[in-house]
């Protein structure tokens, strides 16, 4: 078997993480801009709790993550019940719960960048776009959003990066459904286990550093170009 020959399974594996990834950070993504931003322009109660529940996934197990996921959203979980029997959504051992693990533990680290971005936009310029009669709305879209934009893809790219590699909290909540939910880490997790699984583990091995290390060179160069676009905007 060819190092680089890709056996169909693993193709496989590696389209639901693509696919995985894509549908939690899509989900992901607005929410975390949402909650950004509030946390870097506005001071109500409870700031620190929110801030602090929205970096948890960071500091938990993931393992713990995925079995409070397990325990909310799965068959005979409060939500994850309510959701199947009002709209036939189901989140327990299928694709979707793999994104939806996927996003929660991708969410704090797409925060983060947002967050500095937003802090890093001088709040007079909002306030002087208010001043010219735009709306609160208005001049969120036309002035912060777009100043904020490179710390928005870095956040995004490195996103996409966590999960990508998500595992813990996946096989935790989802298991390691062939063709379901075995993404490219628990595929990779199933060639350690197998006596004869070298190859192919390390062949995963080789994908999963490949892709995660096009994703965090991606998220600096269009950080790069985006900075000296406003730059040259500005000037």
């Amino acid at each position: 078997m060819n190092l680089f020959d890709l056996q169909p399974d693993e193709w496989q594996a590696l389209l639901l993480t693509l696919k995985v990834a894509a549908v939690a950070l899509a989900v992901s993504l607005p929410v975390a801009v949402l909650v950004a931003y509030l946390l870097a322009r506005t001071r109500f109660p409870g700031h620190g709790l929110v801030n602090a529940l929205v970096h948890l996934p960071l500091v938990l197990p993931p393992v713990v993550t995925g079995y409070v996921l397990l325990l909310m959203f799965g068959r005979k979980g409060p939500v994850g019940a309510f959701l199947s029997d009002t709209f036939g959504i189901s989140f327990a051992f299928s694709w979707t719960g793999a994104a939806l693990a996927a996003g929660v533990m991708a969410f704090p680290l797409i925060v983060r960048p947002i967050r500095l971005s937003f802090e890093a936009v001088d709040p007079k310029l909002e306030e002087a776009a208010k001043s010219l009669g735009a709306r609160r709305i208005v001049a969120f879209f036309t002035v912060t959003l777009p100043l904020a934009l490179p710390g928005i893809l870095g956040g995004a790219i490195l996103g996409f990066a966590k999960a990508m590699g998500e595992f813990g909290a996946t096989i935790t909540f989802v298991s390691n459904i062939p063709g379901e939910t075995r993404t490219l880490a628990l595929a990779l997790y199933t060639a350690t286990q197998t006596p004869s699984g070298d190859l192919a583990a390390f062949r995963l091995t080789l994908i999963a550093a490949f892709v995660a290390f096009a994703a965090l060179i991606a998220s600096e160069l269009l950080a790069r170009h985006l900075r000296s676009r406003l730059g040259g905007a500005d000037a």
